[in-house]
């Protein structure tokens, strides 16, 4: 959360909502970040896509995101909650191009949690969607920087690639 525009946004959610601040300290970087606070990986396809999920109760002051595995996420149907899954992914369009996606999904279990998450959703997303925005900039600035690393110098990326480090 080092962006201005984010730490204001959830800054206006507390007050807003009456909820505690977050006053730990999270690690850097968008997939670092979420886990950290309770997103879990449902499904990846290394270096081209991965799929966050969490069940959750978003409308309350002090959200909490629990992350369970792919198979008990997929039946997860305990009542008053949501299932949300977001993903990042990156298809190649040519040797040094590719088009990057994102899509977000939400279900809730029962009607009455589809009823709150909808209060909810009216009122808090377009926070939410500047959060995305603002948090993939940084995202695409480091998948550009890479890209132009590999392009300068190929050989040295397939050799981090294969060590599993990265550029």
């Amino acid at each position: 959360m080092a962006l201005p525009v984010v730490r204001a946004i959830f800054k206006t959610r507390e007050v807003v909502l009456g909820s505690e601040p977050d006053t730990a300290v999270h690690p850097r970087g968008l997939l670092a970040l979420t886990k950290s606070i309770g997103w879990g990986v449902v499904a990846e396809v290394p270096g081209r896509e991965v799929v966050m999920g969490a069940v959750t109760q978003p409308w309350y002051a002090n959200v909490v995101f629990r992350p369970l595995s792919p198979d008990k996420f997929a039946a997860f149907n305990e009542p008053d909650y949501v299932k949300i899954v977001w993903t990042l992914r990156a298809d190649a369009i040519g040797t040094n191009a590719s088009i990057f996606r994102t899509e977000t999904r939400a279900v809730a279990t029962d009607v009455a949690a589809r009823a709150k998450f909808r209060r909810y959703w009216s009122f808090l997303s377009p926070g939410i969607i500047v959060i995305r925005w603002a948090s993939l900039r940084p995202l695409k600035a480091e998948a550009e920087r890479r890209i132009s690393r590999v392009a300068s110098n190929p050989h040295q990326s397939q050799l981090e690639t294969r060590a599993g480090t990265t550029p």
